[in-house]
């Protein structure tokens, strides 16, 4: 019993000391017996709860003294994570198993009076698995949650107005929040946590600007009015917009729906905790905008994670000097170096890593003299001060022989540094990246499908991905991972191109036909006459798709494709010549298609013969000559009577082809 008060008294002050405030000053001996605390002796720590918190989570976990403890040893590894630089292996199998555990508890879960409870522990579980990049099984916890509650949360629109001048009331984004019971109060025998009394919640600043409102003026407000939400239901809001943000792109629309989010539990300040993480939210999205900037400085505030946002605002504002202040302030070193190094100042960052190191000797200093100083002698000193285990050495020393295009040790050293800690989503990419230098495309593969694994919304690792497949003449594996490229990033042009390349080589033509028109959406001077080519023939000749459905189906869509490329580009006669082709050319029993035809032979034939100099070049002399007799046999089979078109009159067609 005594062992469960301390895991709970030390997390508590943990997270008060290095999140919350006030911090706490206290000693391992004020919590710790003499026995544990000999056996601890050797081991130093910056701050004393994170060892007390540590040693009892071990000590509890052999005593195994009550049965909701996993759950506590979850909430430990949340908060060691946070202050680690990398994610840990082991941390993320303790995760596992603390997780596994608490599900078994029946009671938890199955008595009413604890529903409030398993809601705190399926959000709790779903920002966790989002921290190890476990996003599927986050949003299963988060599902969980949200049908425990009962509550419905869902992006609609509304009429309303956003500008101190705006006239007319027009569609804003909002967030909907209904109970499904539709009942103002939560209605559960659970008991929820008691609102922060006002005075203790941290200030929100108004949007002091002349044009922008402070928030969206609704022109029917009662309509889109929110339920008195309680602790576990705002609670559920602000780890819905979290899922949303960690499994989407970063975008000016999903920034907008975010911002939703923070608006509506701004809209009711009742729980410090929600308050503080959607002000701190809506900060990092409103610091591009220059109409809110200042309201984002006003906004941060003085605790440890705030003094660091506020530092990465000063630098985006190009106010290195302000930031390094307080990166020096909270001993955060690497940070500190990178604004020394922008600033220019490299003697100022070697003097200060030096001084650091005379202090006491770390792996991760000498990571960074490395850095500074361009020289992996010291990773390799990190790298046995370490006693072979810092992953970071090994991957500095890699980016080192990457830059000098030494691809074979630089894929030793990322594949060490792997073995050490296989949860660094940069290194998969680097290491697929380094295995492409040396055209060893299975281990790029290997490493890319461990890359889109840790986050499967990175488009390029699923570019690269299908590229390592195509290579290995994997092509439907190619085609499908770059529809999941394309899910991640619909606006990159680059992707569409590998993508059309690889439908038509692998038969899938309406999924070609696609990317056709969307490469023309994103550029105004796209065209590619070779796929244009393979998918006339494709409907013209009735080849049989990937899918085994005949390609003459496609005949519509395909024409429709024609209209829109012969529209953009007019005076490319091999597009007018597929676009007749298209249409039978001329032998089509269709008298409207052969007339079609003839008439994209004819626009063909013209912008033949206004190329310059074509006349001069046997071999375009030639083609057009050809043009011109097909045409008067097509122009005869139409017209019925041998009629001549009016373009091949005063034409000399008596040269031999």
């Amino acid at each position: 019993i005594f062992s469960s008060f301390l895991i709970l008294g030390c997390l508590n002050l943990f997270a008060q000391s290095n999140w919350t405030g006030p911090p706490v000053e206290l000693h391992i001996s004020d919590f710790l017996p003499e026995a544990l605390l000999q056996k601890f002796s050797q081991v130093q720590y910056h701050d004393a709860p994170v060892i007390t918190c540590t040693t009892s989570v071990i000590v509890c976990n052999n005593l195994g003294c009550t049965n909701l403890l996993p759950w506590w040893t979850l909430r430990y590894v949340s908060l060691h994570q946070q202050i680690l630089e990398e994610r840990s292996p082991q941390l993320f199998s303790l995760m596992l198993s603390c997780i596994e555990k608490v599900c078994k508890c029946e009671e938890l879960f199955t008595n009413s009076t604890h529903k409030n409870l398993a809601i705190q522990f399926h959000l709790e579980c779903s920002y966790t698995c989002l921290t190890y990049y476990e996003y599927r099984r986050a949003k299963e916890h988060l599902q969980t949650a949200r049908s425990l509650s009962g509550v419905d949360v869902n992006m609609t629109g509304a009429l309303g107005k956003r500008t101190l001048f705006q006239e007319n009331f027009v569609a804003q984004l909002i967030l909907d929040v209904k109970r499904k019971d539709n009942s103002p109060v939560p209605n559960f025998e659970s008991p929820s946590l008691t609102p922060t009394p006002k005075e203790l919640l941290p200030k929100d600043h108004q949007l002091s600007d002349d044009t922008v409102l402070n928030q969206i003026n609704l022109a029917e407000p009662s309509e889109y009015e929110l339920p008195d939400l309680n602790a576990e239901e705002q609670a559920l809001i602000l780890a819905t917009c979290i899922d949303f943000q960690k499994n989407n792109p970063v975008h000016k629309l999903n920034n907008e729906e975010l911002l939703a989010f923070t608006t509506c539990l701004l809209s009711q300040p009742k729980f410090w905790a929600v308050e503080v993480t959607s002000l701190c939210l809506r900060t990092k999205l409103e610091r591009g905008s220059s109409r809110r900037v200042e309201r984002a400085m006003m906004q941060t505030q003085v605790r440890h994670s705030s003094k660091l946002q506020l530092a990465s605002l000063l630098t985006d504002l190009g106010l290195t000097s302000s930031a390094l202040l307080i990166y020096e302030r909270l001993e955060l070193w690497e940070d500190a170096v990178v604004c020394l190094e922008r600033m220019g100042q490299h003697g100022k960052a070697e003097e200060i890593l030096r001084r650091e190191l005379e202090k006491k000797e770390m792996p991760s200093l000498y990571c960074l003299l490395g850095d500074v100083l361009k020289d992996p002698e010291y990773y390799d000193r990190a790298w046995e001060l370490s006693k072979h285990r810092s992953a970071r050495a090994q991957r500095s020393k890699a980016l080192h022989h990457l830059r000098h295009k030494e691809f074979q040790q630089c894929v030793e050293c990322f594949e060490r540094s792997l073995l050490i800690n296989s949860m660094q989503l940069g290194v998969w990419f680097s290491l697929g990246c380094a295995y492409f230098a040396l055209e060893g495309y299975e281990g790029a593969a290997k490493a890319f499908q461990r890359c889109v694994g840790l986050e499967p919304d990175n488009s390029e690792a699923w570019n690269n991905l299908s590229t390592a497949y195509i290579k290995l003449r994997m092509k439907e594996k190619a085609f499908r991972t770059l529809q999941e490229a394309l899910k991640c990033n619909y606006e990159r042009w680059q992707i569409w191109e590998n993508f059309i390349a690889v439908c038509v080589d692998l038969g899938e033509f309406s999924e070609a036909i696609r990317a056709y028109h969307r490469l023309m959406d994103l550029k105004d001077k796209y065209k590619d006459v070779e796929v244009l080519e393979i998918l006339v023939r494709a409907v013209v000749d009735n080849l049989t798709d990937h899918r085994g459905e005949q390609a003459s189906n496609l005949k519509a869509k395909l024409q429709e494709l024609f209209g829109r490329v012969s529209a953009r580009c007019s005076t490319d006669a091999q597009i007018w010549k597929q676009y007749a082709r298209l249409y039978g050319d001329g032998h089509s029993n269709n008298v409207q298609d052969s007339e079609k035809a003839l008439q994209f032979l004819s626009k063909a034939h013209r912008c033949e013969t206004q190329a310059a100099g074509w006349e001069k070049d046997m071999g375009n002399f030639r083609s057009v000559v050809k043009g011109a007799r097909d045409m008067l046999c097509y122009s005869s089979v139409v017209n019925g009577r041998g009629e001549i078109v009016d373009t091949l009159k005063n034409k000399v067609m008596t040269e031999p082809i």
